[in-house]
């Protein structure tokens, strides 16, 4: 269950923005937090401890990292798109693993999100105090994503993890796969200044590896 927990908190966790056609809050610095909840079609009382699980990401020109909260432990995914290099730490159970990723990694990564093609409805909506526009794309499995949106704000600094191809800020999203369903809420968007030394790499602490060599753990697990 936490292996497969693990791979669905991780998947969407990040974003691509684009301009859209009418004036925009553009944030070149700052901070973004989603609220994560997990439920299931299903009676399953153990997932009520994975509730409550949040994902932040922090940007400056150039860089970003996010960071993924539960229960379970943390992971962060940074990302230097000026020197074409990142890396991923995971703490888990103990563990404390840093996994370092080229550009290639990086894009391998992102496929899942790259290769969505997003349907946007001409109607809006309110959610969590935004307006916001429903995007839908189909998954390589044949099912329907959605995203809602807001336009009217968007992160000048475009790489990030696992990309969505949308003109705004995602408000409100959900993952399905088999009988549980990851909902990602928007909780806070703050323009500030973010500290370089947040997306520098560790120098002791975690246990190194390849991005290819984590693959393979991850396969093995």
């Amino acid at each position: 269950m936490k292996n497969y927990l693990y791979t669905y908190f991780t998947v969407v966790p990040s974003f691509f923005f684009s301009n859209f056609l009418f004036a925009q809050k553009q944030i070149s610095e700052g901070s973004i937090e989603y609220a994560i909840s997990i439920s299931s079609a299903k009676d399953n009382k153990t997932l009520d401890k994975f509730n409550g699980a949040t994902l932040k990401l922090f940007v400056r020109p150039g860089l970003s990292r996010t960071i993924m909260q539960s229960s379970l432990g943390t992971e962060a995914t940074v990302f230097n798109s000026n020197l074409g290099k990142g890396f991923i730490l995971k703490e888990y159970s103990g563990q404390k693993l840093l996994i370092t990723m080229t550009k290639a990694n990086w894009v391998q990564k992102n496929q899942w999100n790259n290769n969505l093609n997003f349907s946007v409805d001409a109607n809006t909506v309110e959610l969590n105090g935004y307006s916001c526009k429903k995007a839908t794309a189909n998954t390589p499995d044949g099912k329907t994503f959605t995203v809602y949106f807001t336009p009217g704000i968007t992160i000048t600094n475009t790489d990030y993890n696992n990309a969505f191809k949308l003109p705004g800020l995602p408000v409100q999203y959900e993952i399905q796969s088999g009988n549980l369903t990851f909902k990602y809420s928007l909780v806070n968007v703050t323009e500030q200044r973010i500290d370089a030394a947040l997306f520098e790499e560790p120098k002791s602490g975690y246990r190194v590896m390849t991005y290819d060599e984590g693959q393979q753990m991850k396969q093995g697990n």
